[in-house]
């Protein structure tokens, strides 16, 4: 049996002591000068984070041996060639048929994510029985270990044409195995939602109290039930074979917005504010639909961080039962407070309005309360027409407004907006040609490259305008948004500043509609 060539694995390490992080550089290919083409000072060349990286080559003696390795162990167990006749024989690989790691389809998979504990104890793999990936996670554990006895820490492994990125955080040890188009910054990125997830069900605390009594503690007893959670996390992008938009809210770290008239989204929040201001103890009223924001009312002083919403969005989005009866959990915001928990009232309006109101309290017994708040809110929106609003809004297979505007603008394919005053983000409907999977995989790639470009700390862009063979790309951040857009190839440059233009502005009188600038309080 033949084997891929494993290339010298290039491991990058964090010190400790400094804050340095690694990223991979790939992405800066050459792009058309011009007009619309502006690198960033060159002072950003020296705005790198105090530090360094520590190559696997610097590492001496045993340590760089058993580095080296347990690097191409693990490169060769994700790879998707064969394993050689010297490393298991053919028999062995048919008589092991329980061993993922023999699987061709199992080693095919784009992406694979591994979470396991400082003890090497299997926790989640995103493909496959983590028990029968034993030997994959003690490789892992081993990795960190060799790394760790130099008082150092892994963030990243390029090794085997596969991208490795890795968190260590409280006892847990989270992997990506990536050959997806994300970078290193990106699959941390999704490794820190996997973690946060995490907490969200158990606490940091109660995470830490746990491990300090039992290193060897199966964490999945605790998680039980919770797995499609932190699947429907990972599975936002094409690596899946799933079409979905949630990659691009993951990517800019932003929720979407539900679009309303201004009218209506004020008399919602009204609604919410006259029923909730003299509630003991409640601290937020989310109402959500199609995964979007309709409206957030806080208490003052309070806010919810865009990481902490998008759990909630994907709590929602992952139980079916919210939508046959309310329901009373705890749930901890990471970002607010990893150390506790809320108590949170979720339920939807109505049978015939798939709107959710979530109503998060301090008090535990606060349910028959909050039960009875959510239905005068009810009351009072069908009263005022809202509930008609958002199913009107639910009814178009796209909004209207936004769907006329990309129409006005033919050789605009797709884009991004991103306010930096808000976290939240807009973008269109997928239409031609990136409906297919194959073709919204691309596209994914193009957004993935261009935040990883105009975000890279090392050499950070403010305007990218670049032809390819098959469309015209353009990123452009400014003090006050970010523009992603993806124009038909044929487009020039005059007509992609005209496109620019148009859309800014139509998105400045549109803004009320599709963001929320500031979130009331009760």
């Amino acid at each position: 049996m033949e084997t891929e060539q494993t290339p010298t694995p290039n491991t990058a390490t964090s010190d400790t002591n400094s804050t340095c992080e690694y990223l991979d550089a790939e992405g800066d290919s050459e792009h058309e000068t011009g007009d619309l083409y502006q690198e960033a000072d060159a002072d950003a060349e020296q705005q790198h984070h105090q530090g360094h990286n520590i190559i696997s080559e610097a590492v001496s003696g045993q340590t760089n041996k058993d580095l080296t390795t347990s690097v191409e162990s693990l490169a060769l167990s994700t790879s998707t060639s064969a394993k050689t006749e010297d490393s298991v024989s053919t028999n062995a690989v048919e008589e092991d048929l329980d061993d993922y790691q023999h699987d061709s389809v199992w080693r095919g998979q784009k992406k694979h994510i591994f979470i396991l504990s400082e003890a090497g104890k299997p926790i989640y793999s995103l493909h496959g029985n983590e028990d029968k990936l034993a030997a994959l996670f003690g490789v892992i554990q081993v990795l960190v270990s060799i790394v760790q006895r130099d008082q150092d820490g892994i963030i990243s492994i390029h090794a085997g044409g596969i991208k490795f990125a890795f968190m260590h955080r409280n006892s847990l040890i989270l992997v990506a195995a990536s050959r997806t188009n994300m970078s290193i910054q990106q699959l941390q990125l999704q490794l820190s939602d996997v973690y946060y997830q995490i907490l969200s069900l158990l606490t940091h605390s109660h995470l830490s109290k746990t491990f300090e009594r039992r290193k060897n503690f199966d964490l999945r007893r605790s998680l039980a039930g919770s797995e499609r959670l932190i699947f429907n996390l990972l599975a936002n992008d094409s690596s899946n074979a799933r079409v979905s938009s949630n990659i691009f809210t993951f990517l800019t770290n932003s929720i979407r917005v539900f679009p309303l008239p201004t009218a209506v989204r004020s008399n919602i929040i009204s609604a919410i504010q006259s029923n909730c201001s003299k509630v003991k103890d409640l601290v937020f009223a989310v109402l959500i639909a199609d995964n979007k924001l309709i409206a957030l009312v806080r208490m003052k002083k309070y806010s919810i961080h865009p990481s902490d919403l998008r759990l909630i969005f994907n709590l929602i989005e992952c139980t079916e039962s919210f939508k046959n009866s309310p329901h009373w959990l705890p749930i901890c915001l990471p970002k607010f407070n990893m150390n506790g928990f809320w108590h949170a009232h979720i339920s939807y309006l109505t049978n015939d309005c798939p709107a959710c109101l979530l109503l998060i309290s301090v008090d535990k017994n606060a349910s028959d309360i909050m039960q009875s708040v959510k239905m005068r809110i009810t009351e009072k929106l069908e009263r005022s027409q809202c509930l008609q609003a958002i199913n009107e809004e639910l009814q178009e297979p796209h909004n209207a407004k936004l769907y006329q505007q990309m129409l006005s603008m033919p050789e605009l394919r797709h884009f991004l907006y991103k306010p930096k005053a808000t976290a939240q983000l807009l973008f269109p409907m997928l239409r031609h040609p990136y409906k297919t999977l194959s073709e919204f995989e691309r596209l994914e790639a193009i957004y993935c490259s261009l935040l990883h470009r105009i975000h890279n700390q090392s050499r950070p862009l403010k305007l990218i305008y670049e032809l390819r063979d098959r469309e015209v790309i353009l990123a452009w951040v400014t003090a006050t948004y970010e523009l992603y857009a993806v124009f038909e190839s044929i487009v020039d440059k005059a007509t992609v500043i005209k496109y620019v233009d148009k859309l800014i502005k139509w998105i400045e009188k549109e803004y009320d509609v599709y963001f929320i600038r500031n979130h009331a309080t009760f």
